[in-house]
């Protein structure tokens, strides 16, 4: 006896269905002369776009300050809240209007997407700094993925396109737990192999 074979299911959950709020892709002031926008496309393993995958980004204000603007889930339009949550759209396009760092010279971003159990984090650097720890200890084409490409279409527009897997995945970083203070023998240990 043959049975027919049923169709794939789709990993969840759907983030870009609750998380998003109005004026997530904007942590900066409307009309502020400094702003950059920042556009790309996340694909996965075969290039293909992601359609429902989350960005958060995160990053110091322009004078390198941590930016202490309560309430960044809700924009006023005139302070700089460091914080931004964008939807990637049916062709994984998506949308950021920031201002460029100070400081620390990248932003941090964090995506969630169907089919990953566990989010995902990177940098998006506008230069390759001097003197950077992380990508001192990357080869120069893998330093490459995390740099934002001028888009020459666009006045103060940057592309910056994020690779799940395959040939071009984009460097992603991997946070270990630290150990617990009061942890067992086996916790201890654990971090050494």
């Amino acid at each position: 006896m043959t049975r027919d074979i049923t169709p794939a299911q789709t990993v969840g959950p759907f983030h870009g269905h609750a998380l998003p709020f109005a004026g997530g892709g904007a942590p900066a002031p409307v009309g502020h002369p400094q702003t950059v926008t920042v556009h790309g496309v996340v694909q996965d393993g075969a290039g293909e776009p992601v359609p429902d995958a989350l960005l958060e980004f995160w990053q110091a204000g322009p004078d390198g300050s941590a930016p202490a603007v309560p309430g960044s889930l809700r924009r006023d339009g005139l302070g700089f809240t460091g914080f931004a949550r964008v939807t990637t759209g049916r062709d994984g396009h998506y949308l950021l209007r920031t201002l460029p760092p100070g400081g620390a010279p990248y932003l941090a971003v964090c995506l969630f997407a169907r089919g990953l159990p566990h989010h995902l984090f990177t940098r998006l650097y506008f230069t390759l700094p001097g003197h950077d720890p992380l990508l001192a200890a990357l080869p120069a084409d893998r330093r490459l993925t995390l740099l934002a490409a001028p888009d020459p279409g666009h006045h103060r527009a940057y592309r910056f396109d994020i690779r799940l897997q395959g040939d071009r995945e984009t460097v992603f970083l991997d946070f270990a737990e630290p150990p617990s203070r009061h942890g067992s023998r086996h916790e201890a240990t654990h971090g050494d192999a």
